[in-house]
């Protein structure tokens, strides 16, 4: 029989390894274990290196004890061969392998039709499940494993009432791991030591209980977890409890707290990853700073630029692929086609996608790219049908071989492996990295040879492997700051130790088990939340014990009140207990004094900019508001427009437009009746939606709102036409230089030119369609000389060579598309105002020529939908601007 002796480590110990090592040295001559026959077991991997140095600096040279974690040793020992119909551990290829085993249940095969995210849940809770109860099991000596099968038969709950489905799954699961009888660890119950040591940090493993069970040479169990009756009894005196307002700031002085510990010489320096998103800003900002890091947390492989190159590509082979999505690959930098593309081959069709608004790349059309990019698409479109190809619906090995050849077509199969997370994505898809194939025998090789699916099946599944595994990035030598979960902080000795995070959604909370009760995860040796949370408060309480510790808390997230953790509540009230002083609180920030430096109005002066061409728009934005002005027409600065399949007011401007002008050109070649000029008109307008790739789901409305308008415009033309009017052209192009000055063109496109009857004879009506407010025009009206569009058209037929009525005198009217009734707003004696106004321009650009300033004078709804209004920042101007600069402004 084997001797037994328990050991604890002392409450108050900031580095436990020289007093363990000790104690160990002492075991080993009290039993007179050679130390080379002694193994010692420990908690985790990143333990090895500090239980060996303080050996190496306490025992001096001689043979070390065999310090391993139970992985490690598993590791180090050959694999027995396992049941290939059960569980694999494979994560990848057990959820392929209860996909199968589900699907041939007859009470499961409806909801697999019926709904494939349910069935999907089920496949995801039977492999967590089958894994549990595999752990469990495996960590028995194999002789007491049909025991446990029996006994996790007879606990779990029968199929009947309504949580029958669950108690049926969990079954599924229990059965299918019990197939499993040979686990990865068993040939540790061969290993024979001459003495053994178990230390423990939080609940022990049970593989570990088991290997000291079994084993016949003395053992030692150092305890190292403080008194479970009062864990924070040796906790720091100076635990700072920091409150934050929100991310940002917890962030920021969770940065900043780490910064002070490093200035002071406080290294390293351990960043507890409670919080993983919040976590990844504060590494973005130590970064920043040059601070060597270690993160042992690592990213999930779904939020790298590897990550997201293999799955944007698989986006760009489903059928409403979007364009969005083919600029955002080719953007992710992994791209290297074979062979040269044309210089400017992908600016030149983002550009032409803009242009286009293509919103899906099915609307892309190839004859309206310029050469470089056709040469771009037409790679891309060979790599769709790639990915596509026939049949839809093949085995998960040939969409692997499908995926890998569609990488290597684009170059990115080359430059992610060379990348190390892509080198981890291209392995978590198991794809063929050394080019040496598959073990024939692995078990996702067995699955992936039987498992059919289609492109959204692959695409999902591979979005499923990106989302669960990590990748670990490289650590820097001698790192300052030590990135690493709670549990793994454990008996490590840091100098200081930040942890934010502490409220009461991140530490303490734990997720409720899967399908089976508390007393039936317990009666099968599963994880419990009870368990769970028992081991977050000793590795908390471990946490607390180190020299220098900063708790983080922020007060809201996402608008709603946060508390602070239960942990932390209950860390304050033994302190107080205890009437220990609470470490004040202060804000690790630098304070930083800003001298005031409000922003004023800008006016600037570009007199080398002025354009040599006004259109009617452009003039308007200069008396609008001259600084809009500078910056869309002379600077030129435009907003990129979206890319996405919604119809917009002007998408449906444009198409009306188009549409008008196909109907008259047909209407004057061959008159019909109202009823067929109706139909006509409505069939253009069904044409001109495909020709202008309108999606139909989204320009439905306008689609009903044009069936009313195109009666009353029917009804207005005809009555129209029966007062003397007809259509000379439409869309009109014109140009002429400003009579007033001469170097500077005018042009411009109206919509509509007609000749009408008039008091003296023919008379020329300039026509602009409307779809805006009614009354707004009507508005604008009253003040003719308020109106630049229609003055401005009035005085550019006048003044252009061979314009259609030129001769005749004019008028000008809007024609309001978009009321109860089609209505004409005429603006009255438009040559006068046509007159006035180009005398203004001509005025206003010679004092703009001259350096005359351009001030935001923009003001109400101009200022709310301008696209300069980033730049000129009015939002932001100070209260009391300062006085206008000297000179005189344009006019308005």
């Amino acid at each position: 029989m084997s001797v037994r002796e328990n050991w604890s480590l002392g409450a108050s110990c900031t580095d436990p390894w020289p007093a363990i090592v000790q104690r160990v040295r002492a075991f080993a001559q009290a039993h007179a274990v050679p130390q080379r026959e002694l193994l010692v077991l420990l908690p985790f991997a990143q333990h090895l290196p500090l239980a060996r140095n303080a050996w190496a600096r306490l025992a001096g040279a001689g043979w070390m004890p065999r310090f391993e974690t139970t992985q490690t040793l598993r590791d180090a020992l050959p694999a027995r061969p396992q049941a290939p119909e059960g569980p694999s551990g494979d994560v990848a290829a057990d959820r392929l392998a209860a996909a199968r085993l589900l699907g041939e249940l007859s009470w499961a095969q409806p909801v697999r039709r019926a709904d494939p995210a349910l069935f999907e849940h089920w496949v995801r809770g039977v492999v967590e499940m089958a894994h549990q109860m595999l752990h469990a099991a495996h960590a028995l000596m194999p002789a007491r494993r049909p025991a446990y099968w029996d006994q996790a038969r007879e606990a779990l709950p029968p199929p009947l009432g309504p949580a029958a489905t669950e108690a049926a799954l969990a079954r599924v699961a229990l059965e299918w791991a019990a197939l499993q009888d040979v686990g990865p660890a068993d040939a540790l119950f061969d290993v024979r030591a001459g003495g053994w040591v178990l230390v423990k940090a939080g609940e022990p493993e049970p593989l570990a209980l088991s290997l000291l069970a079994q084993a016949d040479a003395p053992q030692l169990s150092i305890e190292t977890d403080p008194d479970a009756q009062a864990p924070f009894a040796a906790a720091a005196p100076d635990v700072q409890i920091l409150q934050c307002a929100d991310f940002e700031q917890e962030a920021q002085v969770a940065a900043a707290q780490v910064l002070t510990h490093l200035s002071a010489g406080q290294a390293p320096v351990a960043v507890i990853a409670q919080d993983r998103v919040l976590v990844r800003r504060l590494r973005a900002l130590l970064e920043r700073r040059g601070v060597a890091l270690r993160d042992e947390t690592g990213w999930r492989l779904s939020t790298t630029r590897a990550g997201a190159c293999v799955a944007g590509l698989l986006a760009l082979a489903r059928y409403r692929a979007s364009t969005d999505d083919l600029l955002d690959w080719l953007k992710s930098t992994f791209t290297a086609w074979d062979g040269e593309l044309p210089a400017g081959a992908e600016a030149g069709l983002e550009q032409a996608v803009r242009r286009h608004r293509w919103a899906l790349l099915s609307e892309v059309v190839e004859a309206r790219l310029p050469a470089p990019a056709l040469a771009l698409w037409q790679r891309v479109v060979a790599l769709r049908a790639q990915l596509g190809a026939e049949p839809r619906r093949v085995r998960l090995a040939d969409w692997n071989a499908r995926l890998q050849a569609a990488l290597q077509a684009c170059g990115a199969w080359t430059t992610l492996a060379e990348d190390d997370a892509g080198r981890e994505v291209l392995e978590a898809l198991r794809l063929d990295v050394a080019g040496d194939g598959l073990a024939a025998e692995s078990a996702f090789e067995r699955q992936a040879a039987v498992t059919s699916m289609d492109l959204a099946d692959y695409t999902a599944w591979v979005d499923s492997l990106l989302e669960a595994g990590a990748f670990m990035p490289p650590a820097a030598e001698d790192a300052e700051v030590v990135i690493t979960p709670l549990a793994r902080a454990m008996l490590r000795p840091f100098a200081a130790a930040v942890m934010p995070g502490c409220d009461e959604q991140r530490l303490g909370p734990v997720p409720a088990s899967l399908w089976l009760s508390e007393r039936e995860r317990a009666a099968l040796a599963l994880p419990t939340r009870a368990a769970a949370q028992q081991g977050q408060t000793i590795a908390f309480a471990h946490l607390v014990r180190q020299p220098s510790v900063s708790l983080l808390w922020r007060l809201s997230h996402d608008g709603e009140p946060l508390g602070a953790s239960v942990l932390v509540e209950r860390l304050l009230l033994e302190r107080r207990r205890a009437a220990l002083l609470e470490a004040r609180p202060e804000d690790p920030r630098p304070m930083l004094l800003v001298k005031p430096a409000p922003t004023r109005p800008s006016a600037p002066r570009a007199p080398a900019l002025v354009p040599e061409r006004f259109s009617a728009t452009s003039y308007e934005a200069l008396r609008d508001c001259p600084y809009r002005f500078f910056a869309l027409h002379m600077l030129g600065l435009r907003e990129t427009p979206e890319l996405d399949d919604e119809v917009e007011r002007r998408d449906y401007g444009t198409w009306l437009h188009t549409v008008l002008q196909h109907f008259h050109q047909q209407h004057e070649e061959a008159p019909l009746d109202a009823d067929q000029e109706l139909q006509r008109l409505l069939r253009i307008g069904a044409e001109q939606q495909l020709v202008l790739g309108l999606d139909e789901a989204a320009f439905l409305p306008y689609a009903l709102r044009f069936g009313r308008v195109a009666q009353q415009y029917i009804d207005w033309l005809m009555n129209h036409e029966r007062n003397g009017g007809h259509v000379l052209r439409s869309e009109v192009p014109l140009q002429s230089a400003l009579p007033q000055r001469p170097q500077t063109r005018l042009y411009g496109t109206l919509d509509r030119v007609d000749q009408v009857r008039g008091e003296q004879g023919p008379a020329t009506l300039i026509l602009d369609y409307k779809t805006g407010n009614v009354e707004a025009l009507k508005r604008r009206q009253r003040e003719p000389l308020e109106d630049t569009q229609l003055a401005f058209y009035a005085g550019l037929l006048r003044q252009a060579q061979g314009a259609p009525g030129h001769q005749h005198p004019l008028r000008a009217l809007y024609l309001a598309m978009e009321g109860r009734e089609i209505e004409s707003i005429e603006h009255a004696d438009v040559e006068a105002t046509a007159q006035t106004l180009l005398q203004g321009l001509a005025d206003d650009v010679d004092r703009l020529s001259a350096g005359a300033a351009l001030p935001a004078l923009g003001e109400g709804a101009l200022c709310e939908h301008c696209d300069a209004r980033g730049l000129c920042r009015k939002a932001h101007w100070a209260e009391t601007p300062d006085p206008a600069p000297s000179g005189t402004g344009a006019q308005a």
